[in-house]
């Protein structure tokens, strides 16, 4: 039996800039405090004001906020861009190598079925891959 995961022979992905992963139904997108620091730059304006108009807390974390219909607060429905991507936590920017995308590959199919650049692109080697689902689990 292998020690390897699943995926050992890597996953190819691009962003094609659809935005699937900031709309649809609701979720969390955990920030902490240099994150909301760098929001906050890129928007300009202070701190105290992202935390209150963009965030939520959970217990002892913190969200970004939500329009009712799943999108997140820095989705851009125009452009189907993010208003923040310079600064965009580390979740946005980890995806789709996610924990629970990579769990096994009836997982990575999911994320295939709803994000048009899994599975194309680039081919991301297993070293690369771990790296990023280290960042943040999920």
């Amino acid at each position: 039996m292998s020690t390897q995961p699943w995926y050992h022979e890597g996953l190819r992905f691009t962003c094609t800039q659809c935005g699937n992963c900031c709309t649809g139904s609701e979720g969390y997108v955990w920030v902490d405090d240099d994150e909301i620091r760098q929001i906050a730059e890129v928007l300009g304006v202070d701190e105290g004001t992202v935390r209150v108009e963009h965030t939520r807390r959970l217990g002892k974390k913190v969200s970004l906020k939500e329009f009712a219909n799943g999108d997140c607060v820095y989705f851009d429905p125009q452009t189907r861009g993010c208003k923040v991507y310079n600064a965009r936590p580390k979740q946005c920017r980890t995806w789709p190598f996610w924990n629970s995308n990579l769990a096994n590959p009836r997982a990575w199919k999911q994320t295939v079925a709803i994000c048009p650049g899994s599975g194309e692109g680039r081919l991301y080697q297993l070293d690369e891959i771990q790296a990023q689902a280290a960042v943040i689990d999920l």
